[in-house]
């Protein structure tokens, strides 16, 4: 399975913070969102480490390895179709301090 979204259909998916009906002619891996979970958890080792929405009420999402650091952003559409858009390896978890609003250093 290929992993890799080419350039043009990353920025296809990210210009409308989703993807074309024709997703799969963008180079997007897409499927049903439970089929495209269970192959990264079983494939992959993957589980999901973060969320967010995004325009147009899709579901952005993060998941990664804790033991090899191979990690996947996926989009889901409302309609439930999920496309890989992105993956690559040495995922890292942080949680970084936001400084005080208002304070100036």
């Amino acid at each position: 399975m290929t992993r890799f979204l080419t350039i043009a259909g990353l920025a296809a998916a990210m210009a409308a913070a989703g993807l074309p009906a024709d997703a799969a002619a963008t180079g997007a891996q897409c499927g049903k969102r439970d089929a495209v979970v269970e192959r990264l958890a079983e494939a992959y080792g993957e589980t999901r480490k973060g969320f967010g929405l995004a325009a147009n009420e899709t579901l952005m999402e993060v998941f990664a390895s804790d033991e090899t650091g191979s990690w996947t952003i996926t989009v889901t559409m409302p309609e439930g179709l999920t496309c890989m858009i992105a993956s690559g390896q040495h995922f890292e978890a942080v949680r970084d301090e936001l400084p005080a609003r208002g304070i100036k250093s």
